[in-house]
């Protein structure tokens, strides 16, 4: 059985179905290029540049189609009439879900396995064929992306006896586990991404607020003026409140010295 190798495409559709943000895509990029033609297809490993940009024609043909994250139906991640190269093309849409775990897999190496249970997946994606076929077919798909299968107990399982109604173990295989640990990490190169993002968002922020309008810094006399202004104010409302008879707008007590009156019913007279 022949290993398969990712496309722009697969990349692609990794960025949009686990919403990566709009600045780790190049992170992410570099990374999956960086690990060469083990994992990529040979023509994209020349050039990053030319990488980045087919991956980003790839990005706008998903949003295209539909196919925006993990709610979207699995099947618009590919063309119509496109042909599968691993399964049967009634199980397509089992392909492309694959690949999707196998890149998480990739991209998280220090996730040791992800759990699936192979027998509710048919209804989910959409898979219409016997049972018998897609059985076969789930053999073949995890063959080819070199997942290793094993039971919830840790135990190797063998797919090729039948699918499970229980959750299974997928990890990848040793001899890519060996070549993942080999390369740079990962995870720093994200936090220097996101280091590097931040800094440029205080960076901005802080232009804006240096550029904006500047108050003039009041100073000792002024304030004392301002201070003095409103006490002013404020005995003059009191004093024509208390000398005059009248109240306050804003004050509901009443007057000292001023007869309190009593409000006269309709039927009094």
């Amino acid at each position: 059985m022949h290993k398969y190798i990712f496309n722009s495409r697969d990349i692609a559709a990794y960025i949009k179905y686990f919403s990566v943000p709009q600045y780790l895509e190049v992170s992410y990029m570099q990374y999956i290029f960086n690990l060469g033609p083990t994992v990529l297809a040979v023509p994209l490993t020349k050039d990053f540049e030319s990488f980045k940009k087919d991956v980003y024609r790839e990005l706008y043909f998903l949003w295209a189609n539909g196919f925006e994250d993990e709610k979207s139906d699995i099947a618009c991640m590919i063309e119509r009439g496109q042909l599968t190269l691993i399964c049967d093309q009634s199980c397509i849409n089992l392909e492309s879900y694959m690949k999707l775990i196998t890149l998480h897999l990739i991209f998280t190496r220090s996730l040791p396995y992800a759990n699936l249970n192979f027998n509710g997946l048919p209804l989910q994606l959409g898979i219409k064929c016997d049972f018998e076929v897609y059985e076969r077919n789930v053999a073949l798909v995890t063959e080819a992306l070199q997942l290793n299968t094993y039971d919830r107990f840790g135990n190797p399982f063998d797919l090729t006896k039948g699918v499970p109604d229980e959750l299974l173990r997928l990890s990848l295989s040793d001899e890519l586990k060996k070549m993942l640990n080999e390369s740079a990490d990962f995870k720093q190169a994200l936090r220097e991404a996101q280091k590097a993002h931040m800094d440029e968002l205080k960076e901005n922020s802080r232009k804006i607020f240096d550029n904006g309008p500047k108050r003039r810094p009041r100073t000792t006399r002024s304030l004392q003026a301002v201070s003095k202004s409103a006490r002013a104010q404020r005995e003059k409302t009191v004093g024509s409140s208390l000398y005059d008879g009248r109240v306050a707008s804003s004050s509901n007590k009443q007057p000292k010295g001023a007869p309190k009156t009593m409000q006269k019913n309709k039927g009094d007279k």
